[in-house]
């Protein structure tokens, strides 16, 4: 079970990560925010909980 925990944990941190280090790069090279970054400059902190993270 630990296991598993341990691999969703790490699916989870690489969603968070936008497609890796190189897209987030490519899109601050064009002068774009992440969708990620777009919603924390919209949203009040700790306000928006993401669903469906894995699609």
């Amino acid at each position: 079970m630990k296991e598993i925990l341990a691999l969703l944990d790490h699916r989870r941190d690489h969603a968070r990560c936008g497609g890796g280090e190189a897209r987030v790069a490519a899109q601050h090279r064009k002068g774009k925010l992440t969708a990620r970054e777009r919603i924390e400059l919209l949203l009040d902190s700790g306000s928006f909980e993401e669903f469906d993270m894995f699609v």
